[in-house]
Parts: structure tokens; C-alpha cells; sequence
């Protein structure tokens, strides 16, 4: 079993969210499993990263989303220094356009 942070996760969650087949059911199914609150927090999170990927600085970021600067701060971290999550989806999101052109 693979840890997140120190303790065990549990790969059920993980997948069943690849077993979602499009965005509306990707959409619904967030939305049953999360507050309100908690999808907010990751939207900003992932626009903040998709954001500094494309090179904006702190000040633009924080007055774009809102995000409070230990936010993005923190995302500039896992973009840096994570697992390369972040990485991999920019660059197949990248691909899929190219397609779609």
C-alpha cells in the first residue's frame, strides 16, 4: 500500500475516480463527495498551478484567484518539488488541444 503524508491510503477512492467516464460524471461524483468549500479550495489550487506553469508572477496569481500568497506558495512547491502530477497533466492537456486543432 502506497502513503500519503504518514499514513496508508486507501486506492478505492482513487479508483473510482478512474472509472468516471466523462466530465459531467466527474462533476457529480465531486460533487457528492465534497463540500462546496473543499472543491473551491481545489479549483483555485489547480488554477494557481496552471498559472504559474504559464509563467504569471505571485502578485497577478493572488489578485487573479484570490488565492492567499501561502497558497501559491505552496503550489509553486509541488510544482517544484512534487510528485510530477502536475507536470503530467499539463502536458497531456497540451497534447489533447494540439488534437483538437
Amino acid at each position: 500500500m502506497v502513503k500519503i503524508g504518514k499514513k496508508e491510503k486507501n486506492g478505492e477512492l482513487y479508483k473510482a475516480i478512474l472509472l468516471l467516464k466523462d466530465e459531467q460524471e466527474c462533476y457529480d461524483f465531486f460533487q457528492d463527495l465534497c463540500t462546496v468549500s473543499e472543491l473551491r479550495s481545489m479549483e483555485q489550487r489547480f488554477e494557481v498551478a496552471s498559472l504559474l506553469e504559464e509563467g504569471m508572477i505571485y502578485n497577478d496569481i493572488l489578485e487573479r484567484t484570490g488565492a492567499s500568497s501561502a497558497t501559491i506558495s505552496r503550489v509553486n512547491r509541488s510544482l517544484s518539488y512534487g510528485t510530477g502530477a502536475y507536470a503530467t497533466i499539463f502536458e497531456r492537456r497540451k497534447q489533447m488541444e494540439q488534437e483538437q486543432e
